[in-house]
């Protein structure tokens, strides 16, 4: 069996494994073990299995996960969430369509602190859906607006996505997570601007709340305060060379720590749920990053990433087709795929060909980020759509999927200009680096 052969039966085995609902990273682990072991020997496979998983986790550089993780897990249990909503809220849900962009500009601002878009989307859910219910909001623009503020997790840093992408490609984390920031606030402005055309076009689908007193409104800006002091310094901190990424990560679950300790909500049975979910979502991660590890050295061995490259630079098409192909190829993926497995998954053999094209990896890597948020409101799978289904359970799948189209298109529109504008996304990452 050739190489190729061997890497082509490789790729089917491990589809038909996610297929049989095996968690990708053993899915992984075994097509990577199997695969070494055929074009290598069962020797180097024992020695891989055998060393690999413990001297990968022991790397310093990783503990930056769990302490992001960590430090969203204290931001949820210290109501930042609520008390962004109700900031936003008070200064544009006066406007058609207010609670719906208060509900974006929210999600933003959470994102800046959990990198988890379920849990923006599950947390501004819980807040805002009573909300624009009670002043009859189009259960479309509604539930569209949630599902579509809550990918803003995974783009706006800290991203646990992107250093999932860093650690795969070996890129430096600050640099993505510099190159996340512009982007994530442009499509946060895209996400508004859509939530007032949709009002402007069907007035009735956004009425105008309550607008509070001005006093009112900076008293509630207050209560804000100690996220934007949080943000400041954890992005600011690494922007400026201040600390490392993960001293960062560290300075930021101290500060939320303290913050929800201060505001009360802190006591032995959320700290322990908090560790807890930390533990948890650390072990997904670090398993998928083990099995990715397993699985790289057999497409190493396959040559089928170098190909695909060499074949690529040899064809006469412009590198924006084969661009554009790449990007249409993962949102078709994203229609039945979960989006941290598909970049798991083809980051490998993707990369190689950008490269040959010469395009940056840190800019792909943002590309790729919207490209992922945009499966995950897709159908059929689309996870955040199910999370805003578990919250609004009487709204049909249809109508959520309904509204969440305008904002799909956003996304769009974000990728194109990312693509016309490559120095939207680079700017700030060769700004550090040039200090």
């Amino acid at each position: 069996m050739t190489p190729t052969m061997a890497g082509l039966v490789g790729l089917v085995a491990l589809f038909v494994l996610l297929a049989l609902r095996m968690p990708i990273g053993l899915a992984m682990m075994a097509v990577g073990a199997a695969g070494i072991a055929v074009l290598n020997s069962p020797a180097a496979a024992m020695n891989v299995m055998g060393q690999f998983p413990y001297s990968y986790s022991a790397v310093f550089t990783l503990s930056v996960i769990p302490l992001f993780v960590l430090m969203g897990s204290f931001a949820s249990i210290s109501g930042m969430g609520t008390d962004l909503y109700r900031t936003a809220y008070t200064w544009i849900g006066h406007r058609r369509g207010g609670l719906a962009a208060a509900t974006i500009l929210a999600c933003a601002g959470f994102a800046a602190l959990s990198g988890s878009s379920i849990a923006a989307a599950a947390t501004m859910g819980k807040v805002a859906l009573p909300e624009m219910e009670r002043y009859k909001y189009d259960d479309r623009l509604a539930t569209g607006s949630i599902a579509a503020g809550g990918t803003l997790g995974i783009l706006i840093p800290p991203s646990t996505v992107l250093i999932v992408y860093a650690l795969l490609t070996e890129q430096s984390v600050g640099r993505l997570f510099l190159a996340g920031f512009l982007p994530g606030v442009l499509l946060t402005l895209l996400f508004v601007i859509t939530v007032f055309i949709i009002a402007i076009l069907r007035p009735d689908a956004g009425p105008p709340g309550e607008k509070p007193p001005l006093a009112e409104r900076f008293k509630v800006l207050l209560h804000s305060g100690a996220l934007l002091f949080i943000v400041t310094i954890v992005l600011g901190g690494i922007y400026l060379g201040v600390f490392t990424v993960t001293e960062a990560a560290a300075v930021g679950a101290f500060l939320t720590f303290l913050d929800a300790l201060r505001r009360g909500r802190l006591n032995a049975h959320t700290l322990f749920g908090a560790l807890l979910d930390t533990v948890r979502t650390t072990s997904m991660v670090f398993l998928i990053l083990i099995g990715a590890h397993f699985f790289a050295p057999f497409l190493a061995l396959t040559r089928i990433p170098v190909e695909l490259a060499a074949m690529v630079g040899d064809m006469a098409v412009p590198a924006l087709v084969i661009l554009l192909v790449i990007l249409a190829g993962y949102i078709v993926l994203g229609t039945f795929m979960e989006g941290f497995a598909m970049m798991v998954l083809t980051v490998p053999i993707v990369l190689p060909i950008i490269m040959t094209l010469g395009y940056d990896p840190i800019w792909f890597g943002i590309i790729m980020v919207i490209v992922l948020e945009m499966g995950l409101i897709s159908p059929p799978v689309g996870i955040n759509v199910f999370i805003v289904k578990g919250v609004a359970q009487h709204v049909p799948l249809g109508r959520i999927y309904a509204g969440i189209m305008p904002f799909w298109l956003a996304m769009a529109v974000c990728v194109l200009l990312l693509i016309m504008f490559p120095d939207i996304a680079l700017l700030l990452p060769q700004t550090m680096m040039g200090r």
